[in-house]
């Protein structure tokens, strides 16, 4: 048996936001593009795979497509109601029901299909046929709302597969820890009076949603305490973010025992993305999944599923997935970093890294960690 999963689909990468300049709709005095056009492009997801198969890194993984996720699996998360206006404008002309959320004709059934390869990954993990798993899942699903799409995300991938997970396994406690550089308000909102979800979620503050930080909403009725927000100003680097993990997001998992860790990993932090400001490299993705690698197999027999969210570098979201993969199946490739050398000197002063460290000391003491 080969250690780790990777679940993926050419059709994924068919999904289309329409005509949009980044993430603007052309219209008015937006001029349509030249060629990249939609911040939310196939290519970056594209890229990261084929990365992976010429670095011969894809040869020792578990590839796998999967079956699309079910009306019942969609419908333990989103109301019918909601499912037939997407897939009724999905069949005709697409549009936008939300905020920043474009689709095309037949991005119904990929959005489904994209929610099945996440519960796929659980449900492989889960019976052992792998010991972990990573879902390249496109439409990206952390900002989804029950009701409403937003920001690039059409239905919750990561709900929908943990619910499915649950009913057909029986698993409690599940921990959903998500990097991606924006906030993962959809996953919060679902859970946020769950007591058996501990959802964490790193992010720029004020960056998406607009204006939003969070650090006060720690959940309500006895979900209370099982959401944390670690909001991080804008040109935090790799010392930030790994204090974090060491600070609060390492001892939160410890304090609550998942049976399983579900990661959001948006590769969007990058120091080269253009919907953020923060300053990650290839490294710090790697150091943090060896963070969650680690958890997983001390908390819960190395239970641990990644699902792609964000991400909008072409360039170099495939090196900072390429970094996941490697650290989450424990191989190794020849490939480097060609953006590493200019990425460390892009990382903060120390005297910025002293400001947000006391910061977090702060938030780890507020929440008695």
């Amino acid at each position: 048996m080969k250690r780790s999963g990777f679940f993926t689909d050419e059709r994924t990468f068919w999904h289309t936001g329409g005509v949009q300049s980044l993430v603007l709709p052309v219209r008015g005095w937006v001029q349509p593009p030249s060629s990249v056009g939609f911040a939310e492009s196939p290519e970056s997801k594209r890229r990261f795979l084929s990365l992976l198969h010429v670095s011969g890194l894809a040869a020792k993984l578990d590839i796998r497509s999967a079956e699309p996720a079910s009306l019942e699996d969609l419908q333990r998360i989103h109301p019918a109601s909601y499912l037939e206006k997407f897939k009724g404008m999905s069949d005709t002309i697409g549009g936008d029901l939300g905020v920043s959320a474009p689709f095309g004709i037949g991005s119904f059934e990929i959005a489904v299909l994209s929610a099945g390869l996440a519960k796929a990954a659980i449900d492989a993990v889960l019976v052992g046929s792998m010991q972990n798993a990573f879902s390249l899942s496109r439409p990206p699903g952390h900002h989804c709302l029950p009701d409403t799409p937003m920001g690039f995300c059409l239905l919750a991938n990561i709900p929908i597969a943990v619910q499915a997970a649950r009913a057909k396994h029986g698993v409690e406690r599940i921990a959903i820890v998500d990097w991606d550089v924006h906030h993962g308000n959809g996953t919060q909102d679902i859970y946020y009076e769950d007591p058996d979800t501990l959802t964490i979620s790193l992010h720029q503050d004020r960056c998406f949603p607009p204006g939003y930080s969070g650090t006060r909403d720690r959940g309500a009725g006895q979900g209370m305490g099982a959401n944390i927000n670690i909001p991080l100003l804008p040109g935090g680097g790799h010392k930030v973010y790994l204090r974090a993990f060491e600070r609060i997001v390492m001892p939160a998992l410890d304090a609550f025992k998942p049976e399983l860790i579900v990661v959001a990993s948006g590769l969007d932090a990058s120091a080269v993305d253009p919907l953020a400001r923060m300053n990650l490299h290839s490294d710090s993705f790697r150091a943090m999944t060896s963070f969650m690698v680690e958890a997983a197999d001390r908390l819960c027999g190395g239970r641990l599923v990644i699902v792609h969210e964000g991400g909008y570098s072409e360039t170099y979201v495939p090196f900072c997935g390429h970094a996941v993969i490697e650290a989450l199946s424990g191989e190794t490739s020849d490939v480097k970093d060609p953006l590493m050398s200019m990425a460390l000197l892009w990382q903060p002063e120390e005297r910025f890294n002293v400001l947000q460290f006391q910061i977090l000391e702060e938030m780890a003491q507020d929440l008695n960690l």
